[in-house]
């Protein structure tokens, strides 16, 4: 008995109960569902139905019946015929490797999403899916905080992925935009831990250069500071010089610090929605555990590292306790809280901004320079330099209607 696939495309005005009554048609003639997708902009439908059906006598019958209910539904419809050589060879396409590139920026043009695709078309990959992940922005009112990100499902085989994200790397920096790259795959998908820098990624300041100026020497220990998250100077060497500049500084003035500390944008609303899907959250950090336990305090932080300030009599005494938390330290952290939580290294994040944030970016399953330095943002997986820290959650592929049930 012959077989026969159509393509049937659906567009036309939304409305309830259209999907069930072109199914219903479908199944009054035992056809089967080879596949099926929907999209909707502005109330406006795109449905694609794959099917097959037995014997030409049936098919003339069921594409009649299709074209009169579509008619009484105010849709149109249009029918493609598909090989069955054509419909193997596009069975073949989903071993293929899949790939998720997501966009981000304070908004979104033609100009940015056009670059992008044409070098997914260059390699002759598939785009699956595209979907936004943020909600719709307002013509009129003005956006407090204006985000924009959407994600691409692509498929298909990449030779050299190197070069691939170098191309959307001269985007980024040409369009003023973020693109990242990740395979799609179990751990992409189940995520658990999430690991942070604190310094100009958490809080937007580097204490220790707040302390100098308080304790009046803030010219040279932020030369300092710079050259060390340039990766122009050792961390260790750099931190020993700004501590000793520190001697003498009193206790008193580290609270004061602490309270007013710049919490970046978007961080609250990161960590809220990491904590109520279950996530295990850190600070690695190459500052102190003062103001790191401050932080885990104020947004609820499951674990601090970071470098012990030694203090005597009330004040600083220039050194400090216990190993120095650096760029390799941080890595270490990292592994050691992932095997303590039973958690697989391909599913942890980390995000940072200087170079001995490099490490751990660089061994988490996902690493995110965010408004990091040039050096950084070049050897890093992925980047975020347009909008606040709640980016990672687009870049986790979550949509605002679920990031915002969060309180």
């Amino acid at each position: 008995m012959g077989k026969e696939i159509f393509l049937l495309n659906i567009s036309g005005q939304d409305k309830p109960g259209l999907t069930s009554s072109l199914t219903g048609v479908l199944a009054e003639y035992g056809a089967k569902v080879l596949d099926i997708g929907q999209a909707n902009i502005h109330d406006t439908l795109s449905l694609g139905i794959m099917f097959e059906v037995k014997t030409k006598k049936k098919s003339a019958s069921v594409l009649k019946d299709l074209l009169f209910k579509s008619y009484e539904l105010g849709i149109n419809a249009k029918f493609t015929p598909i090989t069955l050589d054509d419909y193997e060879n596009w069975v073949t396409l989903q071993g293929k490797n899949r790939y998720i590139i997501t966009i981000l920026g304070e908004k979104l043009a033609a100009e940015q999403i056009s670059e992008v695709t044409k070098i997914i078309s260059d390699k002759n990959l598939n785009i699956d899916a595209i979907k936004r992940l943020t909600g719709r922005l307002s013509l009129v009112k003005e956006e407090e905080y204006p985000r924009a990100s959407i994600q691409l499902s692509i498929r298909g085989k990449i030779e050299n992925k190197s070069e691939f994200t170098e191309k959307f790397m001269e985007i980024s920096r040409k369009l003023d935009v973020d693109i990242a790259f990740q395979e799609d795959n179990i751990y992409r998908r189940n995520r658990r831990l999430v690991c942070f820098d604190m310094d100009s990624t958490l809080i937007q300041t580097e204490v220790i250069d707040e302390l100098a100026e308080l304790a009046g020497v803030g010219a040279e220990v932020k030369a300092i500071t710079e050259s060390a998250m340039q990766g122009e100077i050792d961390f260790n060497e750099s931190f020993k010089k700004r501590m000793k500049l520190l001697e003498g500084l009193s206790e008193e003035v580290l609270q004061q610090v602490a309270v007013n500390l710049p919490i970046t944008k978007g961080a609250r609303r990161l960590i809220n929605t990491l904590k109520k899907y279950g996530f295990k959250t850190a600070i690695l950090s190459g500052g102190f555990t003062y103001f790191g336990h401050y932080l885990q305090k104020e947004l609820g932080i499951d674990y601090v590292y970071a470098n012990q300030l030694e203090i005597k009599d009330g004040k600083l005494t220039g050194g400090y306790l216990g190993d120095i938390v650096d760029g390799n330290k941080k890595a270490e952290y990292l592994q050691e809280i992932a095997e303590r939580e039973g958690i697989n290294i391909m599913q942890t994040i980390a995000v940072g901004d200087g170079a001995n944030d490099l490490p751990m970016l660089n061994l988490a399953g996902l690493g995110i320079a965010f408004h990091a330095k040039p050096k950084v943002k070049d050897n890093a997986q992925s980047s975020i330099s347009s909008i606040g820290l709640d980016g990672v959650l687009y870049l986790l592929g979550y949509h605002d209607k679920y990031i915002d049930l969060v309180d």
